[in-house]
């Protein structure tokens, strides 16, 4: 049945105004020739509605590479704005416009200009959770999955990393040969995890594997088992031998588990592990989003170029 472009969903019987959306969805993106995007936190609905799921690293490849005339990036500003820094001749659009991330917004593109001015011979590493405008000020960006091998790309001792102190000072553990400087910034959702959170976990499960991201504290870190990206977490789980694991990292991660290997046990960390901006994406805002085209992302040209330069650096070099 084919659905009208315009048709109207008031949420009266939920599973069939959802059925006939997704329906709708996929006939639009179809139509309007539409790369949908989302990241591992996104909410279930929206990660099964996506041609890809994945971390930070694998959805800016992807946004780099596609042939599509529209991206719908499932995820928050930065990640959309960095998809509009790759591929500029593509409509990006964020379904969800106040999805943000406080973190990227602990570090402003002034205050990279302010240190740069003040400390010209420091490069500048930057996670690529942050801002267009800190980016055209950075040497070179990284994500959880690729900073190690970033970092030890750098022809440099000493560097600044921003805007994550947690990821910093775990990069720094690993690499004890580079200096980094660590700006004060960090990701509000695993920053709440405190040790009672892993302790009562670990008391709770205590055959299961431990694995974090290492955007929580140092002191979580030294519980795990493994510390890694979203993507690499996901990889331990499908390819380990073992049964059960406390997941240590956003809450949407466990329906991408869950698809990907359903005999697994997983629990979640703490309750307190979900961040809200990631899960302010629905697919009524999917629908609309590629409905009206609307949330279109822009980025200045003279800041897209120097930001560029930082984001396919980062991706020149294999994880």
């Amino acid at each position: 049945m084919q659905f009208s472009k315009t048709a109207v969903f008031d949420g009266k019987d939920y599973m069939m105004e959802m059925n006939k959306m997704i329906e709708e969805i996929q006939r639009m993106k179809i139509e309007k020739n539409a790369l949908i995007l989302a990241h591992n936190y996104q909410i279930g609905e929206v990660q099964d509605i996506a041609d890809i799921v994945g971390d930070s690293y694998t959805l800016a490849k992807y946004a780099q590479k596609t042939d599509k005339d529209i991206i719908v990036f499932c995820g928050v500003h930065f990640m959309a704005e960095s998809a509009k820094i790759l591929s500029p001749e593509k409509r990006v659009l964020l379904p969800a416009l106040d999805a943000g991330c406080p973190m990227a917004d602990m570090v402003t593109g002034e205050d990279l200009r302010k240190f740069k001015e003040a400390n010209p011979d420091i490069p500048v590493v930057a996670y690529v959770n942050t801002s267009a405008d800190v980016k055209a000020y950075t040497d070179i960006c990284c994500t959880s999955s690729n900073a190690l091998n970033v970092i030890r790309s750098m022809d440099a001792e000493k560097m600044l990393f921003v805007p994550d102190r947690n990821l910093g000072s775990w990069i720094a553990k690993q690499l004890p040969e580079k200096e980094l400087i660590l700006w004060d910034g960090f990701c509000i959702t695993h920053e709440r995890v405190e040790s009672e959170d892993v302790l009562d976990m670990m008391a709770l499960h205590p055959t299961a594997k431990v694995l974090i991201h290492p955007e929580c504290n140092p002191k979580i870190l030294e519980f795990a088992d493994f510390a890694g990206s979203t993507s690499q977490i996901i990889d331990y789980v499908v390819n380990s031998n073992e049964e059960e694991f406390i997941i240590g990292t956003e809450a949407g991660i466990l329906h991408t588990i869950e698809k990907m290997a359903p005999n697994k046990k997983c629990y979640l960390l703490s309750p307190c592990l979900v961040c809200q901006n990631m899960k302010k994406t629905t697919l009524q805002h999917v629908y609309e989003a590629l409905l009206y085209e609307k949330h279109e992302i822009f980025v200045d040209e003279e800041v897209r170029v120097k930001a560029e330069n930082a984001l396919k650096r980062m991706l020149d070099i294999n994880v």
